[in-house]
């Protein structure tokens, strides 16, 4: 990549932006590429890390000098304000890595906190412009993370209300809103999922697909995995990838419970090509073989392999 920071950014810009399918809400931004980065969510490193009794970018320079050791070149952080971006944005020109989406935490099924939310994620908007980010992922939080609570008919009334002003607004700065899930949402015959997604303006929402979550928060169903993708596939312009074996997480991402060649070859069909983000988290019972450069040049191995007619 150029070396001047100049250069660096606008290169930033190019790569960040959408292929450009009439049915992919991506088409609708400035900023066009041909192609994505294959990027990875900070999630996933905070795992390895914390095995390991250490701390994800406790030392930026130590942390994101082994991320680049594994050939990722883009990355997805996570940010609670617009402070955090500042202070990141210098690392990333740095380790020449791109940011084409972030992930930002809301609160929108209270009209109070949502407008705290609302304006936070602008603020983090304004901060990321310098990186060309194109896509915001957010996952309204659910009442109690853990719990078997469930938001009520008019909290997700309020909470896609709030979602879709949100979506509309990050648009006008030429960035595209993905709602995105964890388990909880798919409870109750997923109707939380559904309601944002049928409640809002496909133009102002679109849709990160997490496919384990749905997975796992579907009771391990495929079924439910590829239904969402026929109901909401040119609505998708991430997926967040992470694979299980017996309902297990594991280190790398390989063959296992869901078919991702499938996913891939879904999306090929209707001509998707979203933002691929690598998400292969630890849990309890992860397999524990290997350090986090090793997995992740895994990852990104069987990534190219598994999705190679989308990069």
């Amino acid at each position: 990549m150029p070396s001047t920071r100049r250069q660096f950014l606008a290169s930033l810009t190019a790569i960040s932006g959408a292929a450009v399918f009439p049915d992919n809400p991506l088409a609708q931004t400035k900023m066009v590429a041909k192609t994505w980065p294959i990027s990875c969510n900070v999630y996933t490193w905070n795992t390895f890390y914390e095995r390991e009794k250490k701390q994800w970018m406790a030392d930026p320079d130590a942390s994101l000098a082994e991320y680049v050791k594994t050939g990722l070149t883009a990355y997805e952080p996570s940010f609670t304000n617009a402070d955090e971006v500042k202070r990141l944005i210098p690392y990333l020109t740095k380790y020449k890595l791109a940011m084409p989406s972030l992930y930002v935490n809301s609160t929108l099924h209270r009209a109070d906190e949502a407008r705290k939310s609302i304006d936070s994620v602008l603020a983090i908007a304004e901060a990321a412009r310098p990186a060309g980010t194109t896509i915001f992922v957010t996952n309204p939080s659910p009442v109690k993370w853990g719990s078997n609570d469930d938001k009520t008919d008019t909290e997700l009334i309020e909470q896609a209300k709030n979602l879709n002003r949100l979506g509309a607004q990050l648009r006008e700065r030429g960035i595209t809103l993905a709602y995105h899930t964890h388990a909880p949402e798919h409870r109750q015959a997923a109707r939380e999922f559904h309601h944002m997604l049928l409640a809002t303006d496909p133009k102002n929402v679109s849709l990160c697909l997490d496919a384990h979550w749905i997975y796992r928060g579907s009771g391990n169903s495929q079924i439910a995995l590829f239904d969402v993708v026929k109901l909401y596939g040119k609505r998708i312009v991430e997926i967040h990838i992470r694979q299980s074996k017996n309902g297990i997480w594991q280190e790398t991402f390989s063959d296992g419970d869901i078919d991702y060649r499938r996913l891939a070859a879904d999306l090929k069909t209707v001509n998707i090509r979203p933002l691929l983000v690598l998400e292969q988290c630890l849990e309890k019972d992860s397999p524990k073989t290997m350090g986090p450069v090793e997995a992740h040049k895994q990852n990104l191995h069987y990534t190219r392999t598994v999705f190679s007619g989308l990069v």
